[in-house]
């Protein structure tokens, strides 16, 4: 699985749970972010701005 606003590919754990977290926009889509991404765009709506 690939981060949504990178590209780069997301790291899994053993139990093939991501190292990021899912960010849900208007529609209800849910976006897969990584953690670097997550630092560098510190709140929701900066996330959702950066997928477009």
């Amino acid at each position: 699985m690939k981060c949504d606003v990178c590209a780069k590919e997301l790291a899994e754990t053993f139990l093939k749970k991501i190292v990021g977290s899912y960010v849900k926009d208007a529609k209800g889509k849910l976006h897969p972010v990584c953690r670097e991404c997550q630092k560098r765009l510190r709140s929701k709506d900066a996330i959702i701005k950066a997928l477009k």
